[in-house]
């Protein structure tokens, strides 16, 4: 119970990795606020969870006043914030050729402006409550797949917010403000997402293993499991951190160039 009487604000929780926190933190002693678009789903998480310890917010999350909305509900549910999970994101497929600037724009707006504004009209909540914020960034922040540009540009300006926000919002007012980048989850988008690719129905199930040392990639739930240290109070003077979360080292790994990764011509003459 290491969220016991917290109250936690998780956008993008009526399903995936946000889902996986939500039932996390109530299960480790919060109450939280769950938000996203999919109002059946977000209706059928409150009810897993238990209308004493979820509320539910359905709305575009960079419509103007939205997050001060998600904020009002929680300290007029609960009476207090503690925590804010910026997990909201459209993870789309872009490259240069296919970018124009209002699809920019609507990246930006949701996976980089609205974790600040969310940020920002929290804030004085967070501060009486010594509180924290917890950014759901992504690998793709470091540099990112050629074809998901706008969304790896998103990533990378959350990844600078966190460590700016974690130095100047910890010394100046006493909030936490740290950030996990996960690698490759299987969530319910990323499995209709690749299938929307070309990719099998089961694509998931034989992967390479330069992709997936374990033979399968990683679970809503081990991401969740990672997030509560970051929220609970043992995380202690720790700020302005951005921690991977994938199964292999991320940053300089260079994968063996041999019939491991490349494959075989078996054709002679």
């Amino acid at each position: 119970m290491r969220l016991q009487n917290k109250v936690i604000i998780i956008t993008g929780s009526c399903t995936g990795i946000g889902k996986a926190i939500a039932q996390r933190c109530v299960a480790e002693g919060a109450r939280v606020v769950i938000h996203g678009l999919e109002k059946e789903w977000g209706e059928a998480v409150v009810a897993e969870l238990g209308k004493d310890k979820a509320v539910l917010l359905i709305e575009d999350i960079s419509n103007e006043g939205a997050p001060q909305r998600l904020v009002d509900m929680a300290v007029n549910t609960y009476g207090q914030l503690d925590a804010v999970v910026n997990n909201a994101a459209i993870v789309a497929s872009s490259n240069i050729h296919t970018t124009d600037l209002d699809f920019l724009r609507k990246i930006l707006e949701v996976n980089t402006i609205a974790p600040f504004a969310l940020i920002k009209a929290a804030l004085p909540h967070l501060r009486k409550q010594s509180g924290c914020v917890l950014n759901i960034g992504s690998v793709n922040a470091f540099s990112g797949e050629p074809n998901l540009m706008a969304y790896s540009i998103s990533k990378g300006g959350l990844m600078t917010l966190t460590q700016n926000l974690g130095d100047t919002l910890f010394r100046e007012d006493g909030v936490r403000v740290n950030q996990i980048n996960p690698g490759w989850v299987l969530t319910e988008n990323e499995a209709i997402r690749k299938r929307e690719h070309g990719l099998a129905d089961d694509w998931y199930k034989d992967l390479p293993n330069v992709y997936a040392p374990a033979g399968r990639i990683i679970w809503p739930a081990e991401i969740a499991a990672a997030a509560v240290y970051w929220l609970a109070d043992e995380c202690g003077p720790i700020s302005g951190q951005i921690m991977t979360l994938e199964q292999y080292p991320f940053i300089g790994r260079n994968p063996p160039k041999d019939t491991s990764t490349i494959p075989v011509n078996t054709k002679s003459g």
